[in-house]
């Protein structure tokens, strides 16, 4: 068997999950009431740079922490890292916990941060 790559874990993990561009993002959020935008990028990268609403949870703390941050798995949660890979496979795996309502933004931090603020 051969081992797969990080793209390709998540290229496969983007055809399981809904992938947002910036625009269809920032309108999901702002047309629901209890969204959460969540940084999965280290703490290092989001304490340099991070969106105003967002919370920062990296990628391997996600499985501890959401269940008090989001105990509703009907949640809206947004997902952005810094180009997509990460959001993506966080999306796979709290859908994977039973949350129904995950979105990855798969943009570039700067873009994401343009239109988010």
């Amino acid at each position: 068997m051969m081992i797969k790559t990080a793209n390709e874990l998540i290229a496969e993990a983007q055809t399981r999950i809904s992938c947002l561009d910036v625009p269809s993002a920032k309108a999901l959020y702002e047309n629901s009431e209890n969204a959460i935008i969540i940084d999965v990028r280290e703490a290092e990268s989001a304490a340099n740079s991070k969106l105003q609403d967002s919370v920062n949870i990296s990628r391997g703390l996600i499985e501890m922490k959401i269940p008090k941050l989001c105990p509703d798995p009907n949640t809206l949660i947004l997902l952005h890292c810094a180009g997509g890979g990460r959001a993506s496979l966080t999306a796979l795996t709290l859908q994977e916990i039973g949350y129904t309502n995950v979105h990855a933004i798969t943009a570039k931090f700067e873009d994401i941060k343009k239109a988010f603020g």
